[in-house]
């Protein structure tokens, strides 16, 4: 429920509406729009970097207190109340827009990892697969209903029904708000508080706690490896998210029309494909399953890059009167089945790969990884389109998803499975070459 709560935020204001309403009615630098793409990747690369710098500290003090359910809280409050701020932000108030974006940005950002961190206390280890594709699943359909509730509220994203436009902020909000209400009324904190030594801080524990887990990192060799193959996949997924109705608004010039069909096709072939790779996670593997998704991302940018050439290629080769924006939807439709699943089997292979009792703590980490790859990847985007214009630098997605694919190659799942279940049992720190 959670998952069907937060999708809301990243649908509607990272994704689908704020992101198109920031650059074209906040700042107004069109018809290109490069400072205000420009802003909007700086404040989301902001809210990522402070993510980097407190999410492991946070696991770690969450898995000392036993306090992940409060953690959570405190994450969804300062999203929802960021969002609904949202309301302020008129024409020519961009650092109010950057500012509110970085706040509720990073509620939302560390309240993924947190969420996250409940997942292996959630059912055996090969249906945490199954599990979390569900939870991806359902989030996009939280996502669908929350942008058709605040579309149909706001209507056109003109400058002239601005005083609508602006309701986009409470509105996301109170969704959130509400939709997550049974997460807090039913989830289980399963965890143990333990008592802080005499004369140590919360913050001092948890210092100390990260300081010991960053040692027994290293003995989870494949982990580590995995971490950089998803810095790698989410660099060019953040991008995507960012970016892409961005991209269909400046670079393909789509009606409001296949804006809307572009965001239900891709939110359903979204949801199917967390649901679907999540059984094949259970059959092939989730590191496989992971790297088709890959394979498929590639392949999508590609075409990303390439639709207007190619609609103009069909029509001269086969007569076929598909227009630039056409092919783009079928892209879009192809890639969506990615979009869930990529961050859906990832969030499993960290599932798998850490032991229990240092669940919210490596998560932490995987939160660092990732958010860490979206600075990397919004600077990136942010400059290269900056320079080259939007369509040419959107081919470094490509390459981040090359990234991470040849980054596996060194990863081993059963290895992996192996070292934290050793970790549990009592084998660290001597463990070392016991696992195969």
């Amino acid at each position: 429920m959670f998952d069907f709560a937060n999708s809301s935020y990243t649908t509607v204001i990272v994704t689908v509406v704020f992101s198109v309403v920031f650059p074209r009615l906040v700042v107004g630098d069109g018809p290109e729009y490069r400072y205000g793409n420009l802003l909007w990747s700086v404040a989301l690369s902001v809210s990522y970097a402070l993510v980097v710098l407190t999410a492991p500290l946070l696991g770690a003090i969450m898995d000392f207190r036993a306090a992940k359910k409060r953690f959570l809280f405190g994450s969804y409050a300062l999203t929802v109340v960021a969002t609904a701020m949202l309301y302020f932000v008129t024409p020519g108030r961009a650092p109010l827009g950057v500012a509110l974006v970085v706040l509720s940005n990073y509620g939302f950002s560390v309240g993924e990892s947190f969420t996250s961190s409940f997942l292996p206390e959630l059912g055996p280890v090969d249906e945490l697969g199954k599990i979390s594709g569900y939870a991806w699943g359902l989030g996009y359909i939280g996502g669908v209903v929350c942008t058709a509730l605040v579309i149909g509220i706001v209507g056109e994203q003109t400058a002239a029904n601005f005083e609508r436009v602006r309701l986009v902020g409470p509105v996301t909000a109170l969704f959130f708000l509400v939709a997550a209400i049974p997460t807090f009324l039913f989830l289980r904190e399963r965890g143990t508080p333990k008592a802080l030594p005499p004369g140590e801080s919360l913050v001092g524990a948890g210092m100390r706690r990260l300081r010991e887990t960053g040692r027994a990192l290293r003995e989870f060799r494949d982990l580590l490896v995995f971490f950089a193959a998803y810095f790698f996949a989410m660099a060019g997924l953040s991008i995507v998210i960012a970016f892409a109705f961005i991209y269909g608004d400046q670079v393909i010039g789509w009606s409001p029309s296949s804006l809307m069909l572009m965001f239900v096709i891709t939110n359903l072939t979204a949801s199917a494909g967390s649901v679907g790779f999540g059984f094949l996670q259970k059959w092939w593997g989730n590191l496989r399953t992971f790297n088709l998704t890959l394979v498929i991302w590639i392949a999508s940018v590609a075409g990303i890059w390439g639709t207007p050439s190619i609609a103009a290629w069909m029509h001269r080769a086969f007569g076929v009167s598909w227009s630039a924006e056409h092919l783009f939807l079928a892209v879009g439709a192809v890639a969506g089945l990615c979009l869930g699943a990529t961050q859906s089997a990832s969030r499993t292979i960290v599932a798998v790969f850490s032991p229990s009792s240092k669940s919210a703590e490596f998560f932490g980490f995987w939160g660092l990884f990732g958010k860490l790859a979206s600075v990397a990847g919004l600077l990136s985007i942010g400059a290269l389109q900056a320079r080259f214009g939007l369509r040419t630098a959107i081919l470094v997605c490509s390459l981040f998803f090359l990234g991470a694919l040849l980054a596996t190659v060194f990863v081993r799942e059963a290895r992996g499975r192996a070292a934290a279940a050793a970790f549990d049992l009592g084998s660290d720190p001597g463990f070392r070459g016991q696992i195969p």
